[in-house]
């Protein structure tokens, strides 16, 4: 049976890890061929590894997202190892300090605005070029529950992601017509190793309340909308914002 994704190129920051693990997996599921990229060596050779024992072709890059040259040379070894770019998606992110306004450290403020905002702007900066080529593609960029409503000391986060939401769709709007589709996808609370170590068990279950489900989500649960959105199966999808937020955002 084909494969949704058959001789697709796709490329995942923050794939070493998380949501983004799991997505380059279900993308190279499908039949796409993965760029796995991350800032930690070890994490993304180790993705790729697994990948390549499941008989997918795979290659790893190390880029950090806040640099634009590592993005541009990103796309380029996309196109090197595999003849071009069909799918990206923006997934790189950090949570950054917690503080109110008033009190929020300024390097703190720097650093999240660069990652989680910057870095997508940079991403789809060199991403859409190199899909032009092959007659449009698909990116798709993570956001959060948090790119469409306030939490407390954590706004340099809630400000970037709420920007990634714009951003996506005024690039939506911009090639629409080269058929490059552009969506957001606002994941709420996921069940991560990075989520767990940072948070306590009484948190958590703080935080799993505060969904209809009650409960956290799963990264595989985000990756299959990640994967949807990349196949024709979303042809008519384009500057749309999906929240995974377990009824979240429904209070």
């Amino acid at each position: 049976m084909t494969k949704l994704l058959e001789n697709k190129v796709a490329l995942v920051t923050g794939a070493g890890s998380g949501i983004g693990q799991a997505i380059a997996y279900q993308l190279a599921a499908e039949g796409a061929r993965v760029v796995v990229s991350d800032i930690n060596d070890r994490a993304g050779t180790e993705t790729v590894a697994r990948m390549k024992d499941l008989g997918h072709a795979a290659i790893f890059v190390r880029a950090d997202t806040a640099k634009p040259a590592d993005h541009e040379a990103l796309v380029a070894a996309a196109v090197k190892a595999f003849g071009g770019l069909d799918i990206a998606v923006n997934n790189a992110g950090i949570g950054g300090p917690s503080a109110p306004v008033g009190e929020y450290p300024l390097d703190g403020w720097d650093k999240v605005i660069a990652v989680n905002l910057n870095g997508v702007f940079y991403g789809m900066r060199y991403q859409i070029p190199a899909m032009l080529p092959r007659g449009g593609g698909s990116v798709i960029n993570i956001a959060s529950v948090l790119g469409q409503v306030g939490f407390r000391s954590s706004s340099a986060y809630v400000a970037a992601k709420h920007g990634v939401v714009g951003l996506t769709r005024s690039a939506a709007l911009e090639y629409g017509p080269q058929k490059v589709r552009v969506n957001a996808v606002g994941p709420g609370f996921i069940r991560t190793p990075l989520l767990e170590k940072n948070l306590s068990p009484e948190a958590i279950t703080h935080l799993e309340g505060m969904h209809a489900l009650g409960r956290l989500g799963e990264s595989q649960e985000i990756a299959e909308l990640v994967t949807w959105l990349a196949t024709e199966r979303a042809s008519f999808v384009t500057g749309a914002y999906y929240a995974a937020d377990g009824g979240y955002l429904a209070q």
